[in-house]
């Protein structure tokens, strides 16, 4: 069966023959990852069906478990979604504490882009006039940290396309659509990774 496939309950996903010691000792180690990934698949898919209707891309983030991010990760593109960052290495992200230690929006993106000039930066903010700063600073992607729809749909009235908007905190499946109606660009969901509903799997021993 194909990653990324829609399966219905009691339906077959895979069959494996070997020793029945090391099929039994393997059993829950595969059935942890199996069900694990499966609903992260899963839940991603819901959200990138909700919001089919809009063009804007569910996206995941950097909390992920140790040591598994690839393989989370996976799963979320398996799900219909886009993956932020692998690692800090692939675009700079400042968020609140960088910006106070700067001493302000501007200084903070004028000194990531000094110092890293050919990779993105993406600056997280949570007022609409720092928002007008970054953007006039030439931010290359825009956080919207918590922010209402109301805001939402304000910034995107802003930066009229001048730089994409990710829209985070506060997202719901059950608010999703009218986040998504706001006309940002991105819809970046931790729950993804970090709170999605193992999928019910289970493995039948059969004897040759």
């Amino acid at each position: 069966m194909a990653e990324g496939s829609h399966v219905e309950a009691g339906q077959l996903i895979l069959e494996a023959r070997g020793n029945t010691r090391a099929l039994l000792l393997s059993e829950r180690t595969a059935l942890n990852f199996l069900g694990g990934l499966s609903g992260i698949a899963t839940l991603t898919h819901r959200w990138v069906e909700e919001v089919k209707a809009f063009p804007v891309e569910i996206r995941d983030t950097r909390k992920t478990t140790p040591l598994h991010r690839e393989l989370e990760k996976f799963a979320v593109r398996c799900g219909g979604g886009v993956n932020h960052r692998m690692s800090l290495s692939d675009a700079a992200l400042i968020k609140d504490n960088h910006i106070v230690a700067a001493g302000g929006v501007t200084q903070a993106f004028q000194a990531v882009k000094a110092q890293y000039p050919d990779i993105e930066v993406e600056v997280e903010v949570d007022a609409l006039e720092q928002l007008r700063e970054v953007v006039a600073a030439g931010a290359d992607l825009v956080l919207l940290d918590n922010m209402s729809i109301e805001q939402c749909r304000a910034a995107v009235e802003i930066v009229k396309g001048a730089t994409k908007l990710e829209a985070s905190g506060g997202l719901r499946l059950e608010n999703a659509k009218a986040y998504a109606a706001t006309g940002v660009d991105y819809l970046a969901v931790g729950a993804l990774t970090h709170s999605a509903v193992v999928l019910d799997i289970g493995l039948d021993l059969r004897m040759a």
